[in-house]
């Protein structure tokens, strides 16, 4: 594998991180929930009121891997930053891209004061359940996802 480059993401790149969110659903065996425009995409990452900011991890210049967030409010522990989608292609997991966008994105975290970060992960994927433990990730087992659709 050639060099990985860890940057911001810029708006040209929604397509291609619309296909890595296509590729995840996939992998979680829901294909058909990806309802996201790319133009809403386009608009809530780098509109007006853009309300989130993603990592990417370039090979060779093709994007490989994304680290998408934004920030949440805990009235319990204030700031914390949201992990939506932490994505490696299929192809490339394993290689040490997602520890470099998890890195990346923890000390960008903490460089803004934020007090924690937090993200959700399927109990059924264990790759990835390991993969956090390695940073003393805390697993809650007593919340329960709540949602509602418009």
């Amino acid at each position: 594998m050639k060099e990985v480059h860890i940057r911001v993401a810029r708006r040209e790149d929604c397509p291609r991180i619309l296909e890595l969110i296509h590729e995840l659903a996939v992998f979680e065996k829901a294909p058909d929930e990806v309802t996201v425009t790319l133009a809403e995409m386009e608009d809530c990452g780098f509109g007006d009121r853009a309300i989130w900011q993603s990592l990417v991890a370039e090979v060779d210049g093709k994007i490989e891997g994304i680290a998408l967030h934004y920030d949440r409010y805990s009235t319990w522990k204030g700031r914390r930053l949201y992990l939506e989608d932490l994505i490696v292609t299929e192809k490339l997991r394993g290689s040490g891209i997602g520890k470099r966008l998890l890195d990346e994105l923890m000390a960008y975290a903490k460089e803004q004061k934020y007090n924690g970060m937090v993200w959700q992960v399927l109990d059924w994927n264990q790759p990835a359940i390991n993969f956090y433990k390695k940073y003393n990730a805390k697993f809650e087992d007593e919340w329960v996802n709540v949602s509602v659709e418009f």
